[in-house]
C-alpha cells in the first residue's frame, strides 16, 4: 500500500470512527434529557394526583365508606383525565384486592409489575415497558385510606422520544454517508497533494541511482518536506562530489600508471638495447664507451623517477613536525646549492627577500625551492634571469619564483600538478624530467595548508606563489 493510501485511508477510518461516536453521543445524550424530563414531568403529574387524594382523606375517614371512597376517588381521577386529557396520559386505579376503581387504559396492563413489590405509602416508583410497539413509562404509588391501600398508577406514552432518536439516527446515517463521502474525496486530494513531493523525491532517487547525479528535487516548500527536500539536495550535490572526485581520482590514477609505465619503458629500452648490442658486437672501445654512457645516462633518469616517487611515497605516508623558522633564512641558507643549478646556463640568481616567519617544516620548503628553480632553469634561455622573493601579504607568507622562460599555455595551466604531466615534453625529456616536480610541490604546500598560484605568458616567463598563511598552529599535520 502506497504512503498517500495510508495517510487516506487511516485518517478514513479516524474521521468515521469519531464524527459517528460523537455522532450518538449527541443522539443519545439529547434522547436521555428529554427521558429523564419526561420522567420527572410524569413523577409530578402523579405527585398532583396524590397531593389531591391526601387533600380528600379526612373526609372519606368521617364517612368511611367503600363506595364513597371509589366514587370520590373517580371522580378526582375522571377530573385529573379531563385536565390531562393530550394523548398519551392514562390513569388507573385498583385497591388492595387488585381490583379496579378506575381505568382509561386502551390496552392490557401486564400481570408482572415489579415497580408494585415493597412499595411503601408516600414512595413513587417508575419503569419503562415496552407493550406493543409503544413504550410506555409506568409510575406507582400507594395511598392509605381508612386502612385500605389503593394503588395509584400514572402512565405516560413516551413512544415519541424513541421515535423521534429513530429518525435522528436515520437522519445522522444519511448525513454520514454524504459526510463521509466529502471527506474521502477532501482526504484523496490532501493525501495526493501532501505525498507528491515524497514521490518526487523517489523518482530523482531513482534517476540518481541510475547515474544522472546532476538531478534535483524542485520544491519550494518550507515544511517538513521542503527541508526534507532541501536536505535530500545537498546530500545529492555532495554525492555527486564524491563520485565526480572519485572518478577524476580514478582518472588520475589510471594516468598516473599509463605515465610511470611509459617512463619506466622508455629507459629501460634504451638499457636493454645498448646492453644487447655490446653483447653481441665485438669488442671497440668506442662503442663500448657510448654504450656504457647511455646506460648510465638512463639508469641515472631512472634513479631520479625512483627518487620523486620515493618523495610522493613518503609526502602521503608520513607526519611532519612543523616549527617557526624564517622563510628568508632558509633561502639564504639554499643559495650556494641554487647558484650551481643556475651556472651551467649562466642565469642569473636575484634574493629578493624579507623577514616572513611561520610555522613550517624546513626539509620539505627546500625540496620546493629546489624543484621550482630547477623547473625555471630548465624553462629560461642561456643568459636569463630567475628570482626568488620572500614576502608577506594580507597577513601570509608568500614564496615566489620567476623566471623570463618560455612560459605555459593557458590550456597546461590547470594540468601542471598532475604527476608525470608535462606541457613541454620534449624539453623536459631532455633535461631528464619525469613531470613529478610540481606535483611533489604542491603534495608539500597541500601538507602546510598553502595555495598554489601561477601566472605565466608564453615566451615571457612565469611566475609561481605559494601563499602560507601564518595562523598555522605547531604539532603534527598530516599529508
Amino acid at each position: 500500500m502506497k504512503f498517500w493510501q495510508k495517510i487516506c485511508l487511516f485518517s478514513i477510518l479516524t474521521f468515521i470512527i469519531i464524527f459517528n461516536a460523537a455522532s450518538i453521543m449527541v443522539i443519545e445524550r439529547n434522547h436521555s434529557k428529554m427521558l429523564q424530563q419526561e420522567i420527572n414531568n410524569t413523577l409530578s403529574a402523579n405527585m398532583s394526583i396524590n397531593s389531591s387524594v391526601n387533600a380528600v382523606v379526612p373526609i372519606l375517614r368521617i364517612y368511611d365508606s367503600i363506595d364513597y371512597e371509589k366514587t370520590v376517588l373517580t371522580n378526582i381521577a375522571s377530573e385529573f383525565v379531563r385536565r390531562n386529557s393530550d394523548q398519551g396520559s392514562y390513569l388507573d386505579i385498583a385497591d388492595d384486592k387488585d381490583k379496579t376503581v378506575f381505568s382509561n387504559l386502551d390496552f392490557t396492563m401486564p400481570r408482572e409489575r415489579e415497580e408494585r413489590e415493597e412499595l411503601e405509602p408516600g414512595e413513587i416508583k417508575y419503569i419503562l415497558r415496552d407493550i406493543g410497539e409503544r413504550t410506555l413509562l409506568f409510575t406507582t404509588n400507594v395511598t392509605d385510606i381508612n386502612k385500605k391501600n389503593y394503588i395509584f398508577t400514572y402512565i405516560k406514552d413516551v413512544t415519541p422520544l424513541y421515535t423521534e432518536r429513530m429518525e435522528q439516527y436515520t437522519f445522522f446515517a444519511q448525513m454520514d454517508i454524504v459526510a463521509c463521502l466529502i471527506y474521502i474525496i477532501v482526504m484523496f486530494l490532501i493525501s495526493k497533494g501532501l505525498t507528491k513531493p515524497i514521490e518526487r523525491m523517489v523518482k530523482t532517487a531513482k534517476e540518481i541511482a541510475q547515474g544522472d547525479f546532476s538531478e534535483r528535487v524542485q520544491l519550494k516548500s518550507r515544511d517538513e518536506i521542503g527541508v526534507l527536500a532541501a536536505n535530500f539536495n545537498e546530500m545529492a550535490s555532495v554525492v555527486e562530489d564524491k563520485i565526480n572526485e572519485l572518478e577524476r581520482n580514478n582518472g588520475e590514477k589510471q594516468r598516473f600508471i599509463n605515465n610511470i609505465t611509459h617512463e619506466l619503458k622508455t629507459p629501460l629500452t634504451s638499457i636493454i638495447g645498448y646492453a644487447n648490442y655490446m653483447r653481441s658486437t665485438k669488442y671497440d672501445e668506442a662503442t663500448f664507451l657510448e654504450g656504457l654512457n647511455a646506460i648510465y645516462s638512463e639508469g641515472k633518469r631512472l634513479e631520479a623517477l625512483a627518487t620523486k616517487l620515493m618523495d610522493l611515497i613518503l609526502l602521503k605516508d608520513h607526519q611532519f613536525q612543523m616549527k617557526p623558522d624564517n622563510m628568508m633564512d632558509i633561502v639564504m641558507e639554499l643559495e650556494p646549492s641554487l647558484k650551481h643549478i643556475v651556472a651551467p646556463k649562466g642565469i642569473r640568481l636575484v634574493l629578493e627577500c624579507e623577514d616572513s616567519r611561520l610555522p613550517l617544516e624546513k626539509d620539505l620548503i627546500k625540496i620546493v625551492i629546489f624543484n621550482l628553480v630547477d623547473n625555471a632553469v630548465k624553462a629560461s634561455k642561456e643568459g636569463g634571469m630567475v628570482v626568488i622573493r620572500t614576502l608577506e601579504r594580507g597577513g601570509s607568507c608568500v614564496l615566489e619564483i620567476a623566471d623570463e622562460g618560455s612560459g605555459i599555455s593557458a590550456e597546461h595551466l590547470d594540468k601542471i600538478f598532475e604527476p608525470f604531466y608535462m606541457a613541454d615534453k620534449a624539453r623536459t625529456r631532455n633535461n631528464n624530467g619525469a613531470g613529478l616536480g610540481l606535483s611533489i610541490c604542491r603534495s608539500i604546500a597541500d601538507i602546510h595548508h598553502a595555495e598554489i598560484e601561477v601566472d605565466s605568458e608564453l615566451q615571457a616567463g612565469t611566475t609561481i606563489r605559494v601563499v602560507f598563511p601564518q595562523t598555522q598552529e605547531e604539532g603534527g599535520v598530516n599529508p
